[in-house]
């Protein structure tokens, strides 16, 4: 039997055309399929960062929220105003959220920190734990550690006790205790908040700790676990150098 060669190729091509266009077809169906996903949008009235003067009243200058376009505003949720206490020095967080018709989450948070303005003293730099620094017959002299001012008397700190879990141990920074301190105009330390980003949870005690002007000293006990953990922090430098 003679095989015609030209009607076998030509077959071939017409079947290799057929699968292209059904390829296609199933493609542009897929994409005609897909549905586009719109979250809520938000902009803050006002600053993302709010300094209040202690026992003075806040007044929350709220956000605008879009939803594809449109106005969403009415349907916005706001959350930690009422944890807001204007006579307690402190950050507090303002959320603010909505949902999208197709049931999409979105939010937006504002700091507020009530802080007492009088206090002029910045203790921001990096800090070296001495000799002294620990609990028990463990030394935690030696490492460094960072402090920032946030607001007036407000100050970040990389690791309330004294690197125990992320420098001693070798943890690494996941299991700093990191928080915010407070330095009054008598010099008096205490603590706002903190977390060990690890473990998700924070000190069970902070005992009133004291900064020394003139030796730029910083001191305070912490209980953590079952540690109650001595801190002595030395000046090093400047947070530019």
């Amino acid at each position: 039997m003679e095989i015609n060669m030209k009607k076998i190729f030509f077959a071939l091509a017409a079947f290799v055309l057929a699968l292209g266009f059904s390829a296609c077809s199933d493609d542009n169906d897929a994409l005609t399929d897909t549905t586009l996903t719109h979250y809520v949008s938000f902009e803050l009235n006002g600053d993302d960062f709010v300094i209040v003067p202690v026992g003075t009243e806040y007044v929350d200058e709220g956000c605008r929220a879009e939803m594809n376009g449109e106005d969403y505003t009415s349907k916005v949720t706001v959350d930690g105003l009422d944890d807001i206490d204007v006579n307690s020095i402190g950050l507090y967080e303002v959320t603010y959220s909505a949902v999208s018709p197709d049931g999409y989450p979105s939010s937006i948070s504002r700091t507020v920190a009530v802080c007492d303005p009088n206090v002029k003293t910045d203790i921001s730099g990096i800090y070296t734990s001495q000799p002294g620094s620990g609990f028990g017959s463990v030394s935690l002299a030696g490492f460094d550690f960072t402090i920032k001012k946030a607001a007036p008397g407000i100050f970040y700190i990389s690791d309330m006790m004294c690197g125990l879990y992320a420098q001693y141990v070798g943890y690494g920074a996941k299991y700093a205790l990191v928080g915010y301190i407070s330095l009054d105009i008598d010099n008096n330390i205490e603590a706002i908040s903190a977390e060990v980003p690890g473990w998700h949870d924070s000190y069970e005690y902070f005992e009133t700790g004291t900064y020394d002007p003139e030796a730029k000293t910083i001191t305070y006990d912490v209980y953590y676990y079952k540690y109650l953990i001595h801190t002595i922090l030395k000046f090093k430098k400047s947070l530019e150098s």
